[in-house]
């Protein structure tokens, strides 16, 4: 049964095209009126952060001008320039889960992790990772700024998304990733933290709620919503039963390409297949050493 709307409702929402490294249509971020002023749903890497001051330029504000960022989790493609953005603009409210926040407040653990990651690609891509002072920092409830707010781990563990009043889903990378118009739903499955089990559950609570339409960070927004989750539940466990049977990260991401077709491009440079591969490795692996630990 579907639950009832929040109380509160966001008066208008604009999508902003980050231009990561020059794409469009990669990173995004929202733009949203919230009980309490213009909010900003995500924000993108410290590398998007002139595009992100020129995309609320074309709408008439300045990034002074917004008052709370609201966080779906701490990956440097949604949140990486958070401590940047408060440097400039000390009276920024961040929002994020409660696992979440010691990672903006300190970021050195993340930031060392992403490294191990991205190796020497790691500045190019996200740029400066800078702290948040604590007192901007807001661990979410079950409402914000008039929107529900709820756990949605899966893809981290720390996940959550925002529902607002008039059936717009916040939704992060819960709902996965696709580059509208294109109407292909691709899992973002990197590591270190993929969960399926739990990513169904998750899936399950989005439907339970019944959103109008999905706002994705990559990219847009998805009024067919009840198509495109179970496009991407299917696609969940379809990629991930191909890497449970042996298939190598070659092997997995020609599969992936062929899945796609001729939209593989503009999908890579917003989730790479390999990441996709290694999140779920990384899975299988564990499951295999939980159950012989405990055999």
């Amino acid at each position: 049964m579907a639950l009832a709307r929040p109380l509160a409702w966001v008066a208008f929402l604009t999508l902003l095209d980050l231009r990561h490294l020059g794409r469009e249509r990669v990173i995004g971020s929202y733009l949203l009126q919230t009980s309490d002023g213009p909010a900003l749903f995500d924000c993108g890497p410290t590398t998007c952060v002139a595009e992100l001051k020129a995309r609320l330029a074309d709408q008439d504000l300045k990034l002074q001008d917004v008052r709370h960022l609201l966080l779906s989790h701490i990956h440097l493609d949604h949140a990486g320039a958070t401590g940047v953005l408060v440097r400039e603009h000390p009276e920024l409210q961040v929002h994020v889960s409660e696992v979440g926040a010691p990672h903006l407040v300190d970021p050195e653990r993340l930031e060392r992790s992403a490294r191990r990651l991205y190796g020497e690609e790691f500045d190019t891509l996200w740029g400066e990772l800078a702290p948040v002072p604590e007192e901007n920092v807001r661990v979410v409830g079950s409402e914000v700024l008039g929107l529900e707010c709820f756990p949605t781990p899966g893809h981290a563990s720390h996940h959550v998304c925002y529902l607002d009043g008039n059936g717009t889903l916040y939704a992060g990378d819960s709902a996965g990733v696709r580059i509208q118009p294109a109407r292909f739903v691709l899992p973002p499955t990197p590591p270190p933290e993929v969960d399926l089990e739990a990513w169904d559950t998750t899936l399950d609570e989005i439907e339970r709620r019944d959103p109008q339409r999905l706002a994705l960070i990559h990219f847009g927004v998805a009024h067919d919503v009840e198509r495109h989750l179970a496009e991407m539940r299917t696609r969940l466990h379809e990629w991930a039963d191909r890497v449970r049977d042996g298939a190598s990260e070659e092997e997995f991401e020609a599969a992936a390409a062929r899945d796609l077709a001729a939209e593989t491009d503009q999908y890579e440079h917003a989730m790479p297949f390999w990441q996709s591969y290694a999140g779920l490795k990384r899975y299988w692996d564990k499951r295999a050493e939980a159950e012989a630990a405990s055999g």
